[in-house]
């Protein structure tokens, strides 16, 4: 009998599901049920507020912005580590999992130290008329700072499993670079890249530490739902805080599951039949 390296599955899964349990399902319960303390015409009035409905803008559409930029930088960051070779390639490929170590208050503070009118990037873009620190550009920058890793990080892997032999028999048949990349290299790529788009989007939604600095927190303008959550809290009103918080998990919830499901369907069209 072949002896295994983890101990047996049903210790492996108790273990498994006694993490997860009180890391992510009990904090989720205690959230929700803080929230169904509320009747539903209040969790509505509470969602449903003219500032909470405006940061729930501001919050997504900076995340969308984000998220785009992450999925093209992400996908040309990953491009360039697998497949070329370069002096300093390590520290590079090092620098990408910055975002993950470095705390998201100091995060915030370096970029909005960089972006304010005084700032090395925010002197050079004033005079184009771009103002990025206490704005909501400023909003997405530090939320495509901290999410980025995630982009890269999923995108590498299947870039460095995926088979050369692929594009050298369809450039034999006559394909040309971006032929290639559209109908091999990139139907390959799309359920990583998808998954990694989401990451960095659910990541954004939640992002509060590098925000608070640089986006000027007014409300109606710059004021993420992450921020007003913390203003609910600051006033004691728990369970407002947990109403507009439950929004947010219900949104990252959904759009995972939706992701997913997109995976799926990518995964399965791209076999071949």
């Amino acid at each position: 009998m072949r002896r295994r390296v983890l101990p047996g599955f049903g210790l492996s899964l108790g273990v498994t599901l006694l993490y997860l349990g009180l890391i992510v399902l009990l904090p989720i319960a205690a959230l929700l049920i803080k929230t169904a303390s509320l009747s539903p015409a209040e969790f509505w009035a509470t969602v449903s507020s003219s500032r909470a409905v405006a940061t729930y803008k501001v919050t997504l559409s900076s995340a969308a912005w984000a998220t785009l930029f992450n999925g093209v930088w992400g996908f040309l960051m990953a491009w360039v580590l697998v497949r070329y070779e370069f002096p300093g390639k390590r520290l590079v490929d090092a620098l990408i999992d910055l975002p993950f170590a470095l705390p998201t208050a100091v995060a915030g503070i370096a970029l909005t130290g960089l972006f304010v009118r005084k700032g090395l990037y925010g002197s050079l873009l004033l005079p184009m008329g771009i103002k990025v620190a206490y704005a909501p550009a400023g909003i997405a920058v530090a939320m495509a700072f901290t999410s980025i890793p995630f982009v890269v990080r999923t995108l590498q892997p299947v870039l460095q499993d995926l088979e050369p032999e692929l594009e050298e028999a369809a450039r034999t048949l006559g394909a040309r670079d971006g032929q290639i990349f559209r109908r091999v290299i990139f139907p390959v790529l799309m359920p990583a890249f998808l998954s990694g788009c989401a990451l960095a989007f659910a990541r954004s939604l939640g992002e509060f530490g590098a925000v608070v600095f640089i986006a000027g927190n007014l409300p109606n303008k710059t004021e993420i739902t992450a921020l007003l959550t913390y203003i609910r809290l600051q006033e004691y009103d728990y369970g407002g805080a947990a109403a507009i918080a439950t929004v947010i998990l219900a949104s990252s919830f959904l759009l995972l599951l939706a992701v997913n499901a997109l995976e799926a369907w990518s995964t399965r069209h791209a076999e071949p039949r």
